[in-house]
């Protein structure tokens, strides 16, 4: 084999293996749950995809997932008999509003935790401070969650509940009752399923 015919197959055995890389690449970061977990929005869950996940919840967390990017009012007498009712249930509440940039940049997170959670833990949203209904439920149609969202208006039900003024605010409650509150945005994924797993499921 001459020289000539030994670089030309190296040639293409290399252009071949970087074809196949690339393919899986590609695949890998399709998979539901692919990818790098770096980003906020990464791989966020199809709606097919969230059904799957969420199948077989128990009641009271199907309930909440019947009622996903649904903007409730009632206010605080709503919301607290909500968790009253989610008792022994690990809870996640994220405070959010439409105006706000941080929430924006963080939602691609809550789409992903609550569908992989979502099967044991509650997710709950209070969309405080918007002046009006119409752009909490365009930001909400924008960024699908399985879990519904608390109409407050006046912000005070947000700082009630997360002993905060400021937005974001994520509240995780233990099924023992305890409380741990994180103050503005998820940069990751990541970072928001780790503290899921250490303040919600005490693991």
């Amino acid at each position: 084999m001459t020289p000539h015919h030994v670089t030309s197959r190296r040639a293409i055995v290399t252009l071949a293996c970087l074809t196949v890389a690339g393919l899986i690449a590609v695949g890998v970061a399709e998979l539901p749950g692919g990818g790098s977990t770096s980003g906020p929005t990464s791989a966020r869950p199809t709606p097919a995809q969230t059904s799957v996940l969420l199948a077989g919840s128990p009641p009271a967390l199907a309930a909440l997932h019947a009622q996903g990017g649904a903007l409730l009012g009632g206010g605080a007498g709503a919301l607290h008999a909500r968790l009253a009712g989610l008792k022994g249930y690990p809870v996640v509440i994220n405070k959010w509003a439409s105006w706000c940039v941080p929430c924006k940049a963080e939602f691609g997170a809550f789409q992903r935790a609550s569908a992989e959670y979502g099967r044991r833990v509650a997710f709950v949203g209070i969309d405080s401070g918007d002046s009006g209904r119409a752009d909490a439920m365009a930001f909400l149609k924008s960024f699908p969650v399985s879990y519904p969202s608390y109409y407050d208006k006046s912000g005070q039900l947000g700082e009630q509940i997360t002993d905060s003024s400021f937005t974001p605010v994520t509240v995780f409650i233990a099924r023992d009752g305890r409380r741990f509150i994180h103050q503005g945005q998820y940069p990751s994924v990541g970072k928001l399923e780790l503290d899921v797993e250490r303040y919600a499921l005490d693991a």
